[in-house]
């Protein structure tokens, strides 16, 4: 039985012991940041001695800081590529780490229209597992009776592939859905869920969406709070239950779980859960039926305090939506994490989404900041000067470098962060986007070189009717569920009587989808979490008016260059009110799970 405890820190008072534990454990390593940042470098070197990596630049045995920083230049994943290749051809020997690589971790952000593989070994889980049990302390600061509830959760596993070696490559989340760390996770009154384990690890996404929505819908008096890793899979399931509800509605009325669910684990776990309930059928109908999701989740969850998804960087264009789904209901961005390494939490989880701030934990890897100013520079010998945590100045913005225990050493991660403040000594960041992402709707990030490949893929398509794209632009659209990009164009045609068809459009549609990389394509296939691509053809002449307009604004007509993705709201009136046709993708591009050869 929890004790009560008048353990107090900066944060405030804990609710209970094991609370009090954690957050006194938050305190100790704030307050000394530099000082546990010089440690665990050390601790890094020292465990990764030997290791090809670190004797290429002869730092083998040194573990330093100053050294470390003179030798180790400061690299991208193009650097580390053939290096990660050999471990994927089943090379075992220490290329980075001294410990067994355990698997690779594939990260959303594209290498080549291509996952990257992040090397990963067993001990990380434990690393991550730390940081997860750090974030039900902090939230009980701000809302009571978490005990008293269960949190309905829409998580989903990934599609996993094998490298030619026979290591693992699968997405962090579903390592972690699928580890003992999770499967066999402890009792915890503070951190039930509706979901049975069963349907968030079933590889279906109908099945696993379905079943988790009418667990949810039984359970419904008990869900205090509802979330989804971000804020797009939470629009999602609420799109499910509104396509769906009739179906669900119906299994709920008779107490039969529908045949779609093939899973016999799924059918077994929720078994004793599954029972005729007419009130509750007639309540789905009713708040279902008739097509008004104003305020839906308090609706048909009336107890839920939160909801609890990342609505920051590219996730923020969803806050209107989910404000409206949720009636208002405040949103809590718990933590702040990568494939390559979990960084740190929001000590505020209840703090307005545009004023969230993440606490990066020094205890978690060693990290190094590059001013941003110097972040787009191209890279010199020797590396440029990077900051220490400690050091980095509020109002500033940095790219965030790591060095893990896994054998990442000075690795550019691509986010960049401005420091808000401090807690203690460690400093606190906005995050403010990913480094040269131009589109995302969901997992995926396309880049302005990826837009651009999309776009010449479809000349050949244009060039047998003497058509050419004069200019483009883009946006991505988050008032549909789901998102979907859309491609402004502006089309030069030889011969306007000849010209293509739409028919031809629609291909070029699937064309620039078939052009994106494969998390994009992943996303319109398998995860349903991305919409047919958008072509809007606008009027001749459209994009001289948005340079006149951005001139008009204080452009330099001599430095104008069209923006390839556009959000700003005059400019998209602008292109909307001068378009000649719209056109979708008539088919979802070609995917099938990477293969690593």
């Amino acid at each position: 039985m929890a004790i009560e405890s008048t353990i107090s820190s900066s944060l405030g008072l804990a609710v209970c012991e094991k609370d009090a534990k954690a957050l006194q454990f938050i305190e100790e390593m704030t307050r000394n940041a530099d000082a546990v940042q010089a440690r665990l470098l050390s601790e890094i070197l020292s465990q990764n001695t030997g290791t090809e990596y670190l004797e290429r630049f002869n730092l083998s045995g040194s573990t330093d800081r100053e050294t470390f920083k003179a030798k180790i230049p400061v690299v991208t994943y193009e650097d580390l590529q053939s290096d990660i290749q050999r471990i994927a051809n089943g090379d075992r020997s220490p290329i980075f780490s001294a410990h067994p690589i355990s698997e690779f971790l594939t990260s959303s952000g594209t290498s080549a229209g291509e996952r990257k593989l992040m090397p990963t070994i067993r001990e990380e889980l434990d690393r991550r597992q730390l940081l997860y049990s750090l974030l039900i302390p902090v939230m009980n600061l701000y809302v009571s009776g978490l005990d008293k509830g269960k949190g309905l959760y829409f998580l989903f596993i990934k599609s996993e592939t094998k490298t030619p070696g026979g290591l693992l490559a699968r997405p962090v989340l579903t390592s972690y859905y699928k580890s003992d760390h999770f499967k066999t996770r402890p009792y915890d009154p503070y951190n039930v869920y509706t979901s049975p384990n069963e349907a968030i690890l079933c590889p279906d996404s109908f099945q696993s969406m379905y079943t988790q929505m009418l667990c949810g819908l039984y359970q419904r008096m008990e869900v205090l709070r509802v979330g989804a890793v971000f804020a797009s899979g939470l629009l999602r399931a609420i799109r499910f239950l509104q396509l769906h509800w009739e179906e669900l509605a119906h299994d709920v009325a008779t107490g039969i779980l529908s045949p779609k669910i093939t899973d016999s684990s799924i059918r077994e776990a929720v078994s004793d859960l599954i029972k005729p309930n007419s009130e509750l059928a007639q309540l789905i109908t009713n708040e279902c039926s008739g097509g008004n999701l104003d305020g839906i989740i308090r609706r048909i969850w009336p107890k839920t305090k939160y909801l609890d998804v990342i609505v920051t960087g590219a996730m923020a264009q969803y806050i209107p939506t989910l404000e409206y789904y949720s009636g208002g209901l405040p949103m809590a961005c718990t933590m702040y994490a990568s494939s390559e390494c979990y960084f740190g939490l929001n000590l505020k989880p209840m703090s307005k989404p545009s004023e969230v701030s993440y606490t990066i934990m020094p205890n978690m890897g060693y990290f190094e900041f590059l001013p941003h100013e110097s972040s787009s520079a191209q890279m010199h010998n020797p590396p440029p000067h990077l900051v220490d945590l400690a050091d980095v100045e509020v109002g500033k913005e940095y790219e965030l470098v790591i060095t893990t225990y896994a054998g990442l050493c000075r690795y550019r991660v691509g986010d960049i962060l401005r420091v808000t403040g401090f807690h203690n000594s460690a400093p606190q960041f906005k995050f403010i986007r990913r480094k040269n992402v131009l589109l995302s709707i969901d997992s995926d990030k396309t880049d302005e070189s990826e837009l651009q490949k999309a776009v010449e893929n479809t000349s050949e398509l244009l060039c047998g009717f003497d058509t050419s794209v004069v200019e483009y632009t883009s946006y991505a659209d988050t008032k549909t569920i789901p998102g979907h990009y859309v491609i402004y164009w502006e089309l030069l045609m030889k011969d306007p009587t000849k010209g293509p068809s739409e028919e031809v459009l629609s291909q070029c549609c699937l064309t620039m989808e078939e052009s994106m990389n494969s998390v994009y394509r992943q996303g319109r296939v398998a995860d349903n979490s991305i919409g047919p691509l958008e072509i809007r053809v606008v009027k001749n002449g459209t994009f001289e008016e948005l340079m006149d307009y951005a001139i008009s604004r204080g452009a330099s007509i001599n430095q104008y260059k069209v923006p390839r993705c556009v959000n700003f709201t005059p400019i998209m009136e602008l292109l909307d009110s001068r378009v000649l046709s719209v056109h979708f993708s008539p088919a979802c591009p070609k995917w099938t799970p990477e293969r690593r050869v």
